[in-house]
């Protein structure tokens, strides 16, 4: 549901347009409202991870089609920072977020805002005269008052019954797809739905990754055993069982994560070559904490699949066009997964409690607090099931290179 504000409700940085003035012009993944006149400068807010930047490129990509000659400034993280430098798409500059409540924390749950940095981001901004700015950044509790502190002459957004008022506002329900939600928030700007292109890796990081392909197997997996939420991570054990039966059928795995996840990818690359007869000990290794964003794009672009729990780099392998095989549990295939199923497959856990407490874990954000138990939701998902489908896949991408 499309939401104005309610009549004379001022913002605190512009009065609000009257309800109904924003007419309805087509029809995209939810309404296409009225594009807004001499927009050059858009700016948008999307802090969090990998995964987080990349359920906002079809959005990105349809805001710079509706309004070709504006530049597009993601006030974003580093590794999104990273990402838009590595590959070419929709985003003209990235800012960086200042650390602040509820927008962007320092890390381990702590926020460390540091008042004079964002009053000084917040001048900066300003400075700049932005035309639109959307909230593509969760509910609006926190990110509204932040956009809002932009001075943009016009804005948009995703909101909870008690957050901040943009001057377009979209309700925020928690269980939906998540590219699809920002696309719905693209089109409050009056950006249609389109269709976006794939992202493409640089020629110089494909060269830096060409040395990593075994050419003597016949196909190359990429496994990634990380995710933030530690609910989300298939156990260790299980990748490396997966690794195991996916080497054994003449594959080249590759195990990646960032650094903080290099003893995980380890552990699962190691335990994996100990359980293979000599002749495969070769074909499995870790790269995790060698790549560099661009480079972990170049290699998940030439894998022929990548099997992954719910995490940024398995949604960085499918914006490159990549076959992946997704382990999740049921809340997530909602907001996160894949939609098509012949380049993707899921695997879903259905557990709705946590196997510590019983708590119900499909309640979220404002209407439960975490139990505070972090075990894994999807252990039930077998590993025979999943390797089938990695080597289905192998089977139906390496036809198609044919």
């Amino acid at each position: 549901m499309v939401v104005p504000p309610p009549a004379g409700t001022n913002n605190g940085m512009q009065a609000a347009r009257p309800a109904g003035s924003a007419r309805r012009v087509g029809q995209g993944v939810g309404p296409v409202l009225e594009k807004f006149t001499g927009v050059e400068r858009i700016a948008v807010l999307r802090g969090g991870g990998l995964g987080d930047l990349i359920y906002t490129y079809p959005a990105l990509y349809a805001l710079k089609a509706a309004y070709p000659t504006a530049t597009i400034t993601l006030l974003g993280t580093p590794i999104h920072a990273a990402l838009a430098a590595a590959t070419d798409g929709p985003i003209d500059a990235v800012e960086l977020l200042p650390f602040a409540e509820g927008v962007r924390d320092g890390g381990s749950g702590n926020t460390d805002e540091d008042e004079q940095a964002v009053e000084d981001f917040f001048a900066s901004m300003r400075a700049r005269k932005f035309d639109l700015a959307l909230q593509m950044h969760g509910g609006g509790r926190y990110s509204n008052p932040f956009l809002l502190r932009l001075g943009a002459r016009h804005t948009a957004g995703t909101r909870t019954k008690d957050a901040r008022f943009l001057e377009r506002n979209l309700d925020y329900v928690y269980y939906q797809n998540e590219p699809d939600r920002w696309l719905e928030t693209a089109g409050l700007a009056g950006a249609p739905t389109i269709i976006p292109p794939l992202l493409r890796a640089r020629d110089e990081h494909r060269r830096n990754t060409a040395t990593l392909r075994n050419p003597d197997r016949a196909s190359l997996v990429v496994v990634h055993p990380g995710a933030t939420d530690p609910r989300r991570r298939w156990p260790a054990s299980y990748f490396t069982e997966a690794v195991v039966g996916i080497a054994l059928e003449g594959a080249q795995v590759l195990v990646v994560g960032d650094r903080s996840e290099k003893a995980l990818a380890q552990e699962v690359a190691e335990c994996a070559a100990a359980k293979l007869p000599a002749e495969h000990r070769d074909a499995v290794r870790s790269v995790a904490g060698e790549l560099e964003i661009g480079e972990l794009a170049a290699l998940l672009e030439s894998a022929t699949v990548m099997l992954a729990s719910d995490s940024g780099p398995r949604h960085l392998a499918q914006a490159l066009g990549t076959p992946t095989v997704g382990i999740f549990w049921v809340g997530n295939v909602f907001n996160a997964g894949a939609r098509g199923r012949s380049q993707h497959r899921i695997h879903m856990s259905w557990v709705t409690e946590c196997p510590v407490c019983g708590a119900d874990v499909t309640q979220v954000g404002w209407t439960a607090p975490h139990c505070g138990h972090d075990d894994t939701l999807i252990r039930g998902i077998a590993v025979a099931a999943v390797v089938q489908d990695v080597l289905d896949l192998t089977a139906t991408s390496l036809l198609l290179q044919e």
